[in-house]
C-alpha cells in the first residue's frame, strides 16, 4: 500500500462527497474519510519498524525530470508520530464539526479535507521541492475557512494571515530554489532537491547562512514565535472553532518538523552559527507567550497565546543542538497537539454556555452545572502546566536538560515559562469554572 492512499483520501473522499452526497451527509462522509484515513495511519504504525535506520515505505517517482524533481515519500522516526497526531485531530475536528451546522457544508468539509491532505502531504514529503508545494497547499484553505466562516473581523485577519504567509512563502521558495542549484553547481551534480541527495552535497558556509536565514523566516512566521506573530491574534480569534484546533495543534507543527527535516540536516554550519540567535528568539517568545496569556481576557486567547509559548520550548529544543533537545522538543509536538485541540473544543463548549461569549469574565461557575466538562478541563489543564508525571513533564524536562547541556544562563530564563504555564493554566481554568457565575451562564449540561 502506497503512501499516497493515507495522503490523497481525506481530500478524495471529501471532494466525492461534495459532489455526489445530499448536503446533510456531507460532513459524516467527511468523518469517515478522516477516520479511514487514520485506520491506514495506524496500519503504518503498527507496521513500522523501530529502530531501522532509515525511511520506510518509500514510494519515489520522478515528478519533473527537467528539474530533478521527485514524488519521493516516506516514514521515518521523525515523522511517523506526527503523521498519526494529523490524522487523530483532524478526526477529532470533523466529529465535533459535523455536530454543527454549518452554511454551504460542502465547500467547508471539502476545504478540511484539502487541509488534513496538505498536511500529510508536508510531513511525509522527502523532495524539497515536494515540501514546498505541500506547505503552501495546507494554506490555502485556511484563507477560505478564516475569510468564509470566521468571526469578527474576518476579513481583516484573512487579509493578515495571507500577508504574512505570502511572505514568509516566498523567503521559502527562494531558499529551496537556491539550495537545489547552488548544491548542484557546486559540487558538479546532476540538479535535484530530494533531501537525501542534497546532505551529499555540502553547501559553503556562507551560502548556509543566508539561505538558513529564508527558511527560518519562512517556519517562524508560520508557527508563529515572537516577534513574527502579527497575524496570530486576529487569525486565532476569527477562525472557527474546528479549523484553530487542527491549525494550533498540527498545521503550525510543521514549520517545527522543518526545522528537523531540512534546516538541522542541509544547513549544519549555519544552524551552529545561528544557534544563539534562535535560542533568543525562542526565549523571548516564551515569555511574551506567557505574559500574553496572564493578561489575555479572552479564554481563546489564553490557549493561543500558551501556544506561542509551547512552540516557543519546541524551538528551544531543536537548536539546543542536543539529543534530549530534539527528542524532547519531537514529544512535545505530539504532546501539545494532543492537548491544545481540546482547550479548543472546551472553550467552544464553554462559551455556547456562556451565550455565545469567550470572554472569561462571562463564564465562571460551570463546576456544579457541568461537572464531565470540568473534570475532562482538570484532566487537561494537569497537561497544559506539565504535572510530574504527564507526558508534558517529560517533554519539557528533556528541553530544558538540553538546552541546559549547551546553555545555562537560557534554560534558566526559559524555565519561567513553565512557572507561568501554571499560573495561565489555572487562571482559565479556575476563571471559567469555579468563580462567580458570569451573567450569561446557562444551567444545564
Amino acid at each position: 500500500m502506497t503512501l499516497s492512499i493515507l495522503i490523497w483520501l481525506p481530500l478524495g473522499i471529501a471532494a466525492l462527497s461534495a459532489l455526489l452526497a445530499p448536503a446533510r451527509w456531507v460532513g459524516r462522509a467527511a468523518v469517515l474519510g478522516s477516520l479511514a484515513t487514520l485506520g491506514v495511519a495506524i496500519s503504518y504504525m503498527a507496521r513500522f519498524h523501530v529502530g531501522q535506520a532509515g525511511l520506510q515505505f518509500v514510494t519515489d517517482r520522478v515528478w519533473i525530470s527537467s528539474l530533478g524533481i521527485h514524488y519521493k515519500l516516506g516514514l521515518d522516526g521523525l515523522n511517523v508520530s506526527l503523521v498519526l497526531l494529523t490524522c487523530i485531530l483532524f478526526s477529532a475536528a470533523l466529529v465535533w464539526a459535523v455536530l454543527r451546522p454549518w452554511e454551504r457544508p460542502r465547500v467547508f468539509y471539502l476545504h478540511l479535507g484539502l487541509a488534513e491532505s496538505a498536511v500529510l502531504g508536508a510531513f511525509c514529503a522527502q523532495d524539497l521541492a515536494l515540501f514546498v508545494a505541500f506547505f503552501d497547499l495546507m494554506l490555502i484553505p485556511f484563507y477560505f475557512l478564516t475569510g468564509m466562516w470566521g468571526s469578527g473581523e474576518r476579513v481583516r485577519a484573512t487579509t493578515k494571515l495571507v500577508v504574512y504567509t505570502l511572505v514568509g512563502s516566498f523567503f521559502m521558495l527562494a531558499g529551496a530554489v537556491a539550495t537545489g542549484v547552488i548544491a548542484a553547481s557546486a559540487n558538479g551534480a546532476p540538479l535535484t532537491f530530494v533531501i537525501s541527495s542534497l546532505q551529499q552535497l555540502p553547501l559553503s558556509h556562507s551560502t548556509q547562512e543566508w539561505i538558513f536565514l529564508c527558511f527560518a523566516i519562512a517556519f517562524l512566521i508560520k508557527m508563529p514565535l515572537a516577534p513574527f506573530h502579527g497575524w496570530l491574534t486576529d487569525g486565532y480569534k476569527s477562525m472557527p472553532i474546528p479549523a484553530v484546533a487542527v491549525f494550533a495543534g498540527v498545521v503550525s507543527k510543521v514549520a517545527a518538523y522543518g526545522f528537523l527535516r531540512i534546516v538541522l540536516p542541509l544547513f549544519p554550519y549555519a544552524s551552529v552559527h545561528f544557534q544563539t540567535a534562535m535560542l533568543v528568539i525562542a526565549v523571548v517568545s516564551i515569555i511574551w507567550g506567557t505574559v500574553a496569556a496572564f493578561t489575555a481576557l479572552d479564554a481563546r486567547l489564553v490557549v493561543a497565546y500558551s501556544s506561542v509559548a509551547q512552540l516557543s520550548f519546541i524551538v528551544l529544543g531543536i537548536f539546543s543542538l542536543q539529543p534530549q533537545g530534539t527528542q524532547g522538543a519531537l514529544l512535545q509536538m505530539v504532546n501539545h497537539g494532543l492537548v491544545t485541540v481540546p482547550l479548543f473544543f472546551i472553550v467552544a463548549a464553554l462559551a455556547a454556555r456562556a451565550g455565545g461569549s469567550e470572554a472569561l469574565r462571562d463564564m465562571g461557575g460551570n463546576a456544579l452545572r457541568a461537572p464531565v466538562l470540568a473534570t475532562l478541563f482538570l484532566i487537561v489543564t494537569l497537561a497544559t502546566l506539565a504535572m510530574p508525571g504527564s507526558s508534558n513533564f517529560v517533554g519539557e524536562f528533556m528541553i530544558l536538560l538540553g538546552v541546559f547541556k549547551t546553555k545555562l544562563a537560557i534554560s534558566a530564563i526559559a524555565f519561567l515559562g513553565v512557572a507561568g504555564a501554571a499560573y495561565y493554566a489555572l487562571r482559565l481554568f479556575i476563571g471559567a469554572m469555579h468563580n462567580r457565575a458570569g451573567p450569561r451562564v446557562q444551567s444545564g449540561e
